[in-house]
C-alpha cells in the first residue's frame, strides 16, 4: 500500500500484501527526473531469497506495522543484513552504504498499537537510521 500510494499519490485499500511486485516510476526529486525500480517484497522470504532481494537494492525502505510487535523485530535483522551485504569486499561498488529508512506504518491504529513511537526511535537511534512514522 505504501508503495502504491508514492506512485499513485492515492491510497488502495484493496490489495495483496502477499504479492511481490516490481513498480517502475519517474519523478522529479530536487529538480531531477529520477527512475525508480521498487522491489515491493512480501514479506514472506526466506533468508537466501532476502538475500538476493537486499543485494538487488540500491536504497531501502525496512517498514513495519505499529500493530505488529513481529514486524517490528525483524527490522534490526533486515538493517544488519543490508549493512554487512552493502559492505561486502565483493561488491564492486563503491564502498559507500545504500541510504535506509525506517518506516513504523499505520501510525492512525492508535488502538492497536503494539510499538509506541519511543521504540521506533529508540531503534533508530541505535542503528543511527532516520525514522518517520506514517499512515
Amino acid at each position: 500500500a505504501l508503495t502504491v500510494r508514492f506512485i499513485t499519490r492515492r491510497f488502495i485499500g484493496d490489495y495483496d500484501p502477499t504479492l511481490e511486485m516490481i513498480y517502475r516510476h519517474m519523478a522529479v526529486i530536487d529538480g531531477e527526473m529520477v527512475h525508480f525500480e521498487i522491489l515491493d517484497t512480501a514479506g514472506q522470504e526466506d533468508s537466501l531469497q532476502i538475500e538476493e532481494k537486499i543485494k538487488w537494492g540500491d536504497g531501502f525502505a525496512v517498514v513495519y506495522s505499529v500493530t505488529d510487535r513481529c514486524s517490528f523485530d525483524e527490522v534490526m535483522r533486515l538493517c544488519f543484513l543490508i549493512n554487512h551485504l552493502h559492505s561486502s569486499p565483493k561488491r564492486s561498488s563503491s564502498s559507500e552504504q545504500p541510504p535506509v529508512v525506517i518506516v513504523g506504518n499505520k501510525k492512525d491504529l492508535q488502538f492497536d498499537r503494539m510499538v509506541s513511537t519511543e521504540d521506533g526511535e529508540n531503534l533508530s537511534k541505535a542503528l543511527k537510521l532516520p525514522f518517520y512514522e506514517i499512515s
